[in-house]
């Protein structure tokens, strides 16, 4: 009974209170805004010149019919009749060229009688002039038809060897035997004089010929690392380096041509590629590096915001090289304290702030 009354007393007084008008205090409340963080860290940063491309090979061979007749495509080391894409060494047979109308071009069989006969006549002078039975014009007069018949040879074996069609250099057959429609062409056609043969380029190095504008062109030479990219294939790039530059700007693009040597030892690009291009115009090691998005500007000062506590404390940053993600700190930031990333747009010196995120 005791304690029911205490407790109606109590409840009875407190109506009063507030009854009687007695004053409430509440607590003030801070508002701190919301913030993402990153920590400051350390790493490798390129100042880099992305452009684009076509790739291309740094030399090629055409190879013509030179003697009319009938095409008869070489063979590689198994004994496959050769394509396009086959892989070829210098010197090896490409094709060759058969029927009447080549032999009767090289007409080496004819040319060589006539040589020999031409040398044993011109022998036969010799020995009569040197035991003084004819006049040296006799002499004279043979060797200079063994002259005339040993100029028909060699220009037979000239012949005889365009219908023999080799390489002269190693490399890929990119085009091989096609007629004006495209077509491959089968073994047996008919060809005539001028009828391409086959096309070899090698392509283990590449050539890219890219365009640079004015200012691009300052900070670019000879020797720099270039890393080349193609959308075929992610997340993959190859290395290249400027290999030279134009002497002179292209008056209707205006811009100036470099040549990229690209290591394609792998085979995967191929000549005509368009490829995208970044070029190493300058690099550091293991400098200080913020995000890009913790970079601001105020008043015309590149700035960031450091935690201290529950606070983001302006701090002004010299900038060094920057590329799509990072930015380098030279001053006024070190590894190790944490930047703000998100929410630094209404951000001043001494705001408090709450971190979100991980």
């Amino acid at each position: 009974m005791n304690s029911r009354l205490c407790l109606a007393t109590l409840v009875l007084s407190l109506i009063m209170l507030v009854g009687c008008g007695g004053n409430t205090t509440t607590a003030p409340v801070e508002f701190r805004i919301p913030v993402e963080v990153e920590s400051i860290g350390t790493d490798d940063i390129e100042d880099r010149i992305t452009t684009t491309g076509t790739l291309r090979t740094r030399e090629s061979v055409v190879l013509n019919v030179e003697t009319p007749g009938f095409l008869i495509l070489g063979r590689d080391g198994t004994g496959v009749r050769l394509v396009e894409g086959s892989s070829v060494v210098s010197g090896q047979l490409i094709a060759e060229i058969t029927g009447e109308d080549a032999r009767l071009a090289a007409r080496l069989d004819a040319t060589k009688r006539h040589l020999e006969s031409a040398r044993r006549e011109m022998e036969r002078r010799q020995q009569l002039f040197d035991r003084q039975l004819i006049a040296e014009e006799n002499l004279w007069q043979a060797r200079a038809r063994y002259e005339d018949a040993l100029h028909d040879f060699e220009t037979s074996e000239r012949t005889f060897e365009k219908a023999h069609i080799t390489t002269p250099i190693a490399g890929i057959v990119l085009a091989l035997a096609r007629d004006e429609n495209g077509r491959p062409v089968a073994d047996g056609q008919k060809v005539n004089l001028g009828f391409q043969v086959a096309r070899i380029a090698p392509i283990d190095i590449l050539i890219a010929d890219i365009d640079l504008v004015g200012p691009e062109l300052a900070r670019v030479r000879p020797g720099q690392t270039v890393r080349i990219r193609h959308y075929a294939f992610e997340n993959m790039t190859m290395n290249g380096k400027i290999l030279r530059l134009s002497p002179s700007m292209d008056p209707q693009t205006h811009t100036f041509r470099a040549e990229v040597e690209v290591d394609n030892s792998q085979g995967f690009l191929r000549p005509g590629m368009f490829i995208e291009a970044a070029i190493i115009a300058e690099q550091r090691i293991d400098v200080t590096v913020v995000p890009r998005d913790a970079v601001t500007q105020r008043a015309g000062q590149s700035v960031v915001f450091v935690i201290d506590g529950q606070r983001a404390v302006r701090r002004n940053v010299s900038l060094g090289l920057r590329d799509d993600n990072q930015i380098e700190v030279r001053d006024g930031a070190v590894p190790g304290e944490r930047v703000v990333v998100r929410g630094l747009e209404t951000l001043t010196d001494g705001t408090r702030v709450r971190v979100i995120g991980p």
